[in-house]
Formats: C-alpha cells, sequence, structure tokens
C-alpha cells in the first residue's frame, strides 16, 4: 500500500476515509477470516502509522490520503478491505484495471498510477468511470489525449499529477520544467 499526502487541506477528499475511520464496521462474515485479518491488519497497519506521522508533523490525518494499490491483487483482496471500509485503491495495469473495476462498487475512489500509453486512455477512462485521478502524466501528448476523452465522454474532469524531469536526463520520465505550465493548462 502505498500513502500520498495532499499539500492543502482544501482538496482533501472526505470519500477516502473509511468506514472503520468514521466508527461504521461492515459485516464481514462472509469473508474468509485469516485471509481477511492479515488484510485488514496490514490496513489498519498503515492508517496507524500515518495518523501518528501526520500527529508528529502537527497535521490532521484527515489531510492525508491513503491509496492501497491492488495490482496483481485478486478482487476479493480488494471486496476485504473495501468492506471495512476503505474506498481509496490504486491500479497500474491498464488492462486488468479495466477488467477488474466494472466487478467491483461504484464509489471506489480508482487512481491510474504510473505510465499511461496513449492507447489506453480512452478505454480506461470509458471503462472505469469512478477513475478519479492519474498519477502521473509525462508528458503533453498523454495530457491531450485525457483531455479530449474526458470531453468526449462527457466526464468530469480528472486530477492529474505532473511529473517534472528536473534533472533534464534524457533516462528520465516527466515533462521538461519549460513545458510544465502548458501541460498544466492541459489538465
Amino acid at each position: 500500500m502505498n500513502r500520498q499526502e495532499e499539500e492543502s487541506s482544501s482538496t482533501t477528499d472526505k470519500n477516502c476515509t473509511t468506514e472503520q475511520e468514521q466508527g461504521q464496521v461492515s459485516d464481514m462474515s462472509a469473508i474468509p477470516v485469516a485471509m481477511d485479518k492479515v488484510a485488514a491488519a496490514a490496513l489498519r497497519s498503515v492508517l496507524q502509522r500515518v495518523s501518528q506521522a501526520a500527529d508528529k508533523a502537527g497535521r490532521g490525518s484527515q489531510q492525508i490520503r491513503v491509496v492501497a494499490v491492488s495490482k496483481t491483487k485478486p478482487i476479493s483482496l480488494i471486496k476485504q478491505l473495501y468492506d471495512v471500509g476503505h474506498r481509496c485503491f490504486g491500479e497500474n495495469y491498464a488492462q486488468e484495471f479495466i477488467e477488474k473495476a466494472p466487478q467491483l462498487p461504484e464509489d471506489i475512489e480508482w487512481h491510474f498510477i504510473g505510465n499511461l500509453q496513449s492507447n489506453k486512455v480512452k478505454p480506461l477512462l470509458a471503462s472505469v468511470p469512478n477513475l478519479d485521478m492519474v498519477e502521473s502524466v509525462d508528458d503533453e501528448k498523454i495530457a491531450n489525449h485525457l483531455d479530449r476523452a474526458v470531453g468526449n465522454l462527457g466526464r468530469k474532469p480528472l486530477k492529474v499529477l505532473v511529473q517534472v524531469n528536473t534533472s533534464g536526463e534524457e533516462s528520465k520520465s516527466g515533462v521538461e520544467p519549460s513545458w510544465l505550465r502548458g501541460t498544466c493548462k492541459i489538465c
């Protein structure tokens, strides 16, 4: 599981809190006990460490979003974390994401993590209506594809993180700092 800190409390998304944090734990009787205990315990451990880190930094834990990265994990495991109240999940394999997302509850806030190929933009946006964020856009071509697909599908704008290549190394991904303003205007 990864965690991503939000820079401002004004961008905090209340949908990313867990029902458990709100005092509402779902009935988990249908979930195999041994597997449930491991996944739920791992999530609780991460949330506890995030809360402690937030306290040390003088921030509220509600300003921090925990994204459970579910790549290569079975749907049953995602459902276990969902059943204990977690709602933010991330995937980085577009084809797997397109297959998984429709089988899971619509109130999950999905994040696409990593390099998104231009030929996967439209199928991903069309198949995952609850895709909330793309982490990260590393070139202007992908930003344009996302912008067009959002417009053509008539969906709400996506949140995106733009990757910037500050070192100037050709082996590194990301937009050049001089292109950043133009890429952000698209996004």
